[in-house]
């Protein structure tokens, strides 16, 4: 007989699709949840900021509900947001082709988040007995998008190397080359990186680019974090290389530009003649972003750039006293991240990053996430998500350092 504690529950497991049961836990939501109420902590675990989403992006959409647009409305997106966002890439970008080219709003498509857009990307791409290679330490949320859509995430660890007067981490493409199989579908670039901020350079890029040309592979861009970078006004991307015909997807959100994380508002970038089928999938999935929620991303994308600067010079000086705080107790190593807003580090004599995690909420009052939900090579490390006012990352460096000097 079951019984409701146990077999009942083992029952209803077995009795799923192996794909669902499959998605991985999120080893940052555990510690997220042993600190979520308490008092005086400082939670750095999630990749959000501590600012609110700005005014004149919140009365878009309060104007939007007073208006009444409160329908169903375009599965791909108002035209509004579309020609909005293309304008913006435009701005940034300039031309997507290397052959030359424009952005039109045919190319975008409003998504529930980044999130959504990723499953959309996957889901396009590959599926049950399929292979993405990803690049390991990475946003978990790419192996589990994979998993639950019936695809294998292969891993391909990252190195941290030294160079000149610090660390870095380096993609080596010879490896991610070695990994590619008859089943290998989709190769998984994000850059800037969550959560080691490594950052590719142009000629990476161009690499990645050749060998997804010759073995007829998909790559899946996550360039979200493409604005914060701190030797540029933005990070080098595949719109700088890519042809007409590449096989290249765009993942984007509003979360992280415009502190948009609460909204699920982004957009998947894909070549225009797939456009009825991603409205099919958005149809069954979602049914579209509500227009409120659109017509605060299209102002936000068309009167942001002030905030997005605020935010990078916030993230900008929060970055240095981490960097120069902790590097003074001796007892970290960690690259110094060129894009991005965190602090991938280890800490000497605490390989155990989940227990760490665990141990600095109880007596340092600080919330990271441990390295270990970021897949091979990110065992031994904590992520830091420093977008916060510069104050209180200096004050978090300082309960920090106190901490690592009587551990």
């Amino acid at each position: 007989m079951l019984t409701p504690a146990t077999g009942a529950r083992g029952a209803a497991l077995d009795a799923i699709r192996p794909e669902a049961a499959r998605a991985p836990e999120s080893g940052i939501v555990e510690v997220f949840n042993y600190g979520r109420d308490r008092q005086g902590l400082t939670p750095l675990w999630v990749g959000e900021g501590d600012l609110p989403t700005p005014d004149f992006i919140r009365d878009a959409a309060k104007s939007s509900l007073d208006a009444g647009e409160t329908f169903y409305t375009h599965q791909r997106g108002i035209p509004d947001l579309r020609a909005a966002i293309a304008d913006y890439m435009r701005g940034v970008y300039g031309t997507p082709f290397a052959d030359g080219g424009a952005f039109v709003p045919e190319r975008f498509f409003a998504t529930i988040g980044g999130m959504h857009a990723l499953q959309l990307a996957m889901r396009l791409t590959c599926g049950a007995g399929d292979e993405a290679i990803v690049p390991t330490p990475a946003w978990p949320n790419f192996q589990g998008a994979l998993i639950a859509g019936g695809a294998s995430p292969v891993e391909v660890p990252m190195r941290l190397v030294p160079r000149g007067d610090h660390m870095s981490w380096t993609l080596d493409v010879e490896r991610i080359a070695d990994a590619v199989t008859e089943r290998t579908r989709v190769l998984v670039i994000n850059s800037p990186s969550n959560p080691t901020g490594w950052t590719a350079t142009r000629e990476e890029l161009a690499a990645v680019l050749e060998l997804a040309r010759a073995r007829g592979l998909w790559i899946v861009a996550d360039e979200i974090y493409g604005r914060f970078v701190y030797a540029s006004e933005r990070a080098p991307s595949f719109h700088d290389l890519i042809e007409e015909d590449d096989r290249v997807l765009f993942v984007q959100t509003m979360s992280k530009n415009w502190a948009m994380t609460g909204w699920r508002v982004g957009w998947l970038e894909a070549p225009p003649e797939l456009g009825a089928t991603i409205e099919n999938l958005i149809q069954y999935s979602t049914s579209g972003v509500a227009v409120f929620m659109q017509r605060a991303a299209a102002v936000a994308l068309r009167q942001g750039e002030g905030f997005i600067a605020e935010q990078r010079a916030r993230a900008a000086a929060s970055r240095e006293a981490l960097l120069t705080g902790l590097a003074a107790t001796g007892r970290i190593e960690a690259a110094r991240p060129d894009g991005a807003f965190y602090l991938f580090f280890s800490v000497a004599g605490h390989p155990d990053t989940r227990a760490l995690a665990l141990r600095l909420v109880d007596e340092a009052g600080v919330g990271l996430a441990p390295g270990s939900a970021f897949g091979a090579g990110g065992a031994p490390f904590l992520r830091l998500c420093y977008a916060r006012d510069p104050r209180e990352i200096a004050a978090v460096t300082e309960r920090l350092a106190r901490w690592l000097a009587r551990s």
